[in-house]
C-alpha cells in the first residue's frame, strides 16, 4: 500500500508510535526492509538521500514504487535531506510521494519561505514534505551531514514554523547527531524539551540521528510524541560489518552467496527498531485509510 508521509504518519500520530524510515541505499537493504515489516506487520518508510538516489539512478524508483503497492503494509517513498529545489523537482518526476527540504541551516525566515515554496509547490501534487528547525549534529564520515554545533529547537519557534509553512512533519533539534558517535561518547536527548514542542506543534514529529542513542530513551522519545524515527547508520553498518567477516572467504564469488549473512544481520538490527518503535503489527491501523 503506497500512502504519503501525511497519511502514513497520521495514524502514528493519533496511536503514539513511530514509524521508521530506512534509508535503503541499495537493493539488498530495500528488500530486507521489506521483508522485515512484512514479517512485522509494521508500516515503513523508504528513504532515500539524493547521494543514494546519484548513484542507483531513477530506474530504482520503479523497484521502490512496485514493491510498494504489492506490499501488505502501508510505505511512503520519501526523499531524505533534500537541500536544493533541483532535487525536490527529481524526486516529483521520478515518483517520491514525500519530500524533505532541509533548509535549518538558513536563517528562520529563510527556511520558512524555502519550506513554504516547496509546500506550495508538492502539495498540489499529493506529496507530502517534511522540514527541518534546528540543528542536527554530525559525526565523522556520515553522507547525511549536519551541524557542528547543535541549535535545539525552540518550542515556540516550531509552532510559527508549521503556522507559517502548511509543512506535514517537522524534524526537530533535541540532541542526537547523524552517523555512529564516537566511543566514549554518551548522548543524552533534551526529553522536556520535546514535550514542550509536542505540546505547541500539532504535526508528527520526526527524529533524525538516533542511531546510537540508548534504547530507553528512543522508546521514551517515542511515548512523547515523535511519530518518524530515521535509521541508516546502524543498519548499513550491521550489514557491512558481516560483509567484511564474509569477504575473507576468497572462494565467495556470486552475490546472492556474499551477503545472505549480511542481510540477516540486518535484519535482526531492523527487527529490533520495529519493535523499539512500537511499529509492529500497527498495520492493521491502516486500513481504512
Amino acid at each position: 500500500m503506497l500512502l504519503n508521509l501525511r497519511d502514513l504518519l497520521s495514524v502514528a500520530n493519533e496511536h503514539y508510535f513511530a514509524v521508521p524510515a530506512f534509508n535503503i541505499g541499495t537493493g539488498q537493504i530495500l528488500n530486507a526492509v521489506v521483508e522485515s515489516c512484512e514479517e512485522k506487520q509494521a508500516p515503513v518508510i523508504l528513504a532515500i538521500h539524493p547521494s543514494e538516489l546519484a548513484f542507483q539512478g531513477d530506474h530504482f524508483l520503479a523497484s521502490c514504487i512496485e514493491l510498494a503497492h504489492k506490499s501488505s503494509v502501508p510505505m511512503a517513498i520519501h526523499l531524505d535531506h533534500g537541500s536544493k529545489l533541483e532535487q525536490i523537482m527529481r524526486a516529483v518526476r521520478t515518483g517520491f510521494t514525500s519530500v524533505m527540504i532541509d533548509a535549518s541551516h538558513l536563517p528562520f525566515e529563510e527556511n520558512i519561505s524555502l519550506t513554504k515554496k516547496v509546500v506550495d509547490l508538492v502539495h498540489p501534487l499529493g506529496i507530502s514534505v517534511e522540514a527541518e528547525l534546528g540543528t542536527i549534529g554530525t559525526t565523522e564520515h556520515d553522507a547525511e551531514g549536519g551541524a557542528e554545533e547543535i541549535i535545539y529547537t525552540r518550542p515556540d519557534d516550531a509552532a510559527e514554523f508549521i503556522e507559517r509553512t502548511g509543512a506535514d512533519a517537522l524534524a526537530i533539534a533535541i540532541g542526537t547527531a547523524h552517523g555512529l558517535y564516537p566511543k566514549g561518547f554518551v548522548p543524552e536527548l533534551k526529553l522536556d524539551l520535546l514535550s514542550e514542542i509536542k505540546s505547541k506543534v500539532h504535526v508528527p514529529l520526526v527524529l533524525h540521528g538516533g542511531s546510537a542513542n540508548p534504547d530507553h530513551e528512543i522508546a521514551e522519545s517515542v511515548r512523547r510524541g515523535i511519530n518518524k524515527i530515521n535509521i541508516s547508520s546502524d543498519i548499513k553498518d550491521a550489514f557491512y560489518q558481516q560483509l567484511r567477516i564474509t569477504l575473507q572467504d576468497k572462494k565467495l564469488r556470486e552475490p546472492f552467496q556474499l551477503y545472505l549473512d549480511s542481510i540477516k544481520a540486518m535484519k535482526e538490527v531492523i527487527d529490533h527498531k520495529l519493535e523499539l518503535f512500537d511499529a509492529v503489527g500497527k498495520a492493521k491501523l491502516y486500513k481504512l485509510v
